[in-house]
């Protein structure tokens, strides 16, 4: 549950609001399927003791269209050559009321659920009396469980015309249904419109962002409304108006699309859905908070200055991040030691407090990493091939920093640390999203960092996200962000990649396989074997899959087994070593492209599985907790990647790099290439 939204587990009347744009079709007739959906929706949360109250439009749309073709029906071919005057909406809401009714009716007896029609005109809420009646007979109708319908009786208002007069008590039926939500002393307003929520600008508007949570104070008089639906009174603009005025009044209320399935459920369990309007909003949100995309853009803006900057100045950088660490040690082991506190009132598991523990000589450690990484040989610039295309005509291709990355990783503090300084040493701008339970950890490192970062490149070069809730936003700005690397669980990735379009560097389940040749030296297969899974088991490069060679003695096969037993492990066999050893078998078998190993004394199969074998890393002869960036000499890692395409394997600052072409020319030009005589000759760096 989104924690801005807590308070619907206490919601129990609630007040929804369908729009004639969710229950027309674009022809004007009635959208039975949608709305037949929507009251599957209200009848689960009515079996649930949710008391519900349903204001709808849709009338005045439904009887126009029913009236055109009756009027056509009647017309002469002569009539069909005049100019055709306007319907009279009065009309229109007296035919399509009948018909709207006669739908819901069915509908709702289908779902065994009883409803029951109220008409209201502004004029009966002047009178006490009425209102004081309205609500006990309201009450009574949700005594039985039936649902009670309310429309404004547009067919005999006083106001001049349904589409044009915004006067009175109630306007429309959002207004009329933010009336009776304060009348009703409902727990919430729920307002079904043909868009997902409140946006910055025009839904159509690929800029524009949804608002989940509007603050007064901070949107009003921001917001671009667009043109209003293809019909109905007032649109998003006049939704905004009826749930301001009923929130400042008390009454929470969202506005979320009528047209997703179970959009109704999700609301009152509590998820983000659509857009929230409460009273006390203004609390939750901090008011000069960035949104995703300016967090976003102001990343991208500091990173183009920091690659503008010398070698020495970025290099001094991460020295002066180094030394801030070091000079700030004993807040980060107090804000750390506040997270781990945490998680073990919270009951994480101890492989999870493991990772999250920083200690002194961790933070030495990290500090020690960073200067190796200032130390590295520049990469922003570095010309990787050089090429004379013709006389004076010099190609280069250099390496570039690929720009934004969005770096969403768990439990490991550490890991913003050292993601922060390779992304330094490759010029690029970095969103961070860590672990809740690492939340003052990540905190405080962040603001150690972006400390030492020069105000000549501005400290939101790194910016921390702080709320989960913000990641579907992230996920969205391909124009913007340029790489999404998540470290963590298999779901973790494998949700990233299904919920974005930019691309994501990362592997699914890190599954790592040792390989045991007949030929094995046995004493060096059980040390890779024990160091290989237990040296730490839950990193991505543990080993997971043991396989032997069909040919292997089975005293050596059952030494291995017996080893690895011996040091806690549980094992699950394939169909001939479940039987052979009485172990459980394996309901299936995963590969991932990760690390695999062979232990082998034949250097010829050796050189067969390291050249066949296709995997971000192969290993002879050598454990495969090998498999990581600082143990690499890359000074430190982002994750490592089982893609093919870009980054494979630990990736470290290269990784973090693309390339572009600088063409160099004295006025050349192509001119259907007559009288260019190419060479393409390649150069060393320092020609030319």
């Amino acid at each position: 549950m989104d924690p801005t939204r807590s308070f619907m587990k206490n919601v129990k009347r609630v007040v929804f609001k369908v729009g004639t744009a969710v229950v027309t079709r674009d022809d004007g007739r009635l959208a039975v399927g949608r709305v037949g959906a929507i009251f599957e929706q209200l009848e689960a949360l009515n079996s649930r003791g949710y008391e519900i109250i349903l204001v709808t439009s849709g009338a005045v749309g439904a009887g126009r269209q029913r009236l055109k073709y009756r009027k056509l029906i009647n017309s002469s071919f002569a009539d069909l050559q005049k100019p055709q005057i306007e319907i009279d909406g009065k009309a229109c809401a007296a035919v399509g009321q009948n018909g709207l009714m006669a739908l819901y009716d069915s509908l709702f007896s289908q779902l065994d659920v009883t409803s029951s029609q109220l008409l209201v005109t502004d004029n009966d809420f002047k009178n006490p009396d009425f209102r004081t009646q309205l609500s006990q007979t309201v009450n009574s109708l949700l005594d039985f469980r039936s649902i009670p319908i309310f429309n404004e009786n547009d067919a005999i208002s006083t106001r001049r015309a349904p589409y044009e007069d915004s006067t009175g008590i109630f306007w429309d039926n959002d207004s009329l249904a933010g009336l009776l939500a304060l009348e009703l002393k409902a727990d919430l307003l729920v307002l079904l419109s043909d868009v997902e929520g409140l946006y910055s600008g025009p839904p159509s508007d690929p800029n524009s962002k949804l608002i989940h949570t509007y603050v007064k104070q901070k949107h009003q008089g921001l917001i671009t409304f667009g043109e209003k639906s293809r019909v109905g009174r007032g649109g998003m603009y006049a939704k905004v108006k009826a749930a301001t005025s009923a929130a400042d009044s008390g009454t929470p209320v969202v506005i979320a699309s009528g047209f997703v399935a179970d959009n109704i459920g999700k609301v009152l369990d509590g998820q983000r859905i659509g857009t929230l309007f409460h009273r006390d909003a203004h609390s939750w949100v901090k008011l000069n908070e960035c949104s995703a995309r300016e967090m976003a853009v102001a990343a991208r803006e500091c990173s183009t200055r920091l690659q503008c900057l010398s070698s020495e100045e970025r290099k001094n950088i991460l020295m002066g991040v180094a030394d801030a660490l070091e000079a700030n040690e004993c807040s980060i082991i107090e804000e750390n030691g506040a997270d781990v506190a945490s998680a073990r009132k919270a009951e994480y598991d101890d492989s999870l407090i493991s990772r999250l523990i920083l200690k002194p000589a961790k933070i030495s450690s990290l500090a020690k990493s960073i200067r190796n990484i200032a130390e590295m040989e520049e990469p922003i610039g570095r010309v990787l091939k050089k090429t004379e295309l013709a006389d004076g005509l010099i190609l280069e291709k250099t390496a570039c920093p690929l720009g934004v990355l969005l770096i969403i990783f768990e439990s490991r503090p550490d890991a913003l640390v050292q993601i922060a300084s390779l992304a330094i040493r490759s010029g690029n701008g970095l969103l961070l999203k860590g672990g809740k339970e690492a939340k003052r950890s990540n905190a405080i490192l962040h603001k150690v960092i972006t400390s030492a970062i020069p105000d000549t490149v501005g400290e939101r070069l790194i910016g921390l996200v702080t709320s989960k809730e913000d990641i579907p936003d992230l996920l969205k700005l391909d124009d913007v962000i340029d790489l999404v690397i998540p470290r963590g669980s298999n779901r973790l990735v494998v949700e990233i990649k299904n919920s974005t379009k930019i691309p994501v560097l990362g592997h699914s389940d890190g599954i790592c396989h040792v390989y045991i040749d007949k030929s094995a030296n046995m004493d060096m297969a059980r040390s890779i074997l024990i160091d290989s899974k237990l040296d730490y088991p839950a990193a991505c490069n543990a080993m997971e899959t043991l396989l032997v060679h069909k040919d292997l003695s089975s005293s050596g096969f059952q030494d291995l087994i017996m080893g690895l037993k011996h040091e806690g492990v549980t094992l699950y066999g394939g169909p001939k070593a479940s039987s052979m050893f009485n172990i459980p078998e394996a309901q299936c078998f995963h590969h991932d492209g990760h690390t695999e190993c062979i232990v082998t004394e034949d250097e010829k199969t050796a050189e067969y599985f390291l050249s066949r074998v296709d995997s971000a890393a192969v290993f002879h002869n050598a454990s495969t907790r090998f498999c990581d960036g600082m143990r690499f000499g890359l000074g430190a890692e982002v994750g490592i990647s089982t893609s093919k395409i870009h980054a494979r394997g630990p990736v470290g600052v290269e990784g973090l790099l693309t390339t572009r072409w600088i063409l160099r020319g004295k006025g050349h030009v192509v001119k259907g290439d007559n009288g260019v005589n190419y060479t393409h000759k390649n150069l060393d760096n320092d020609e030319g």
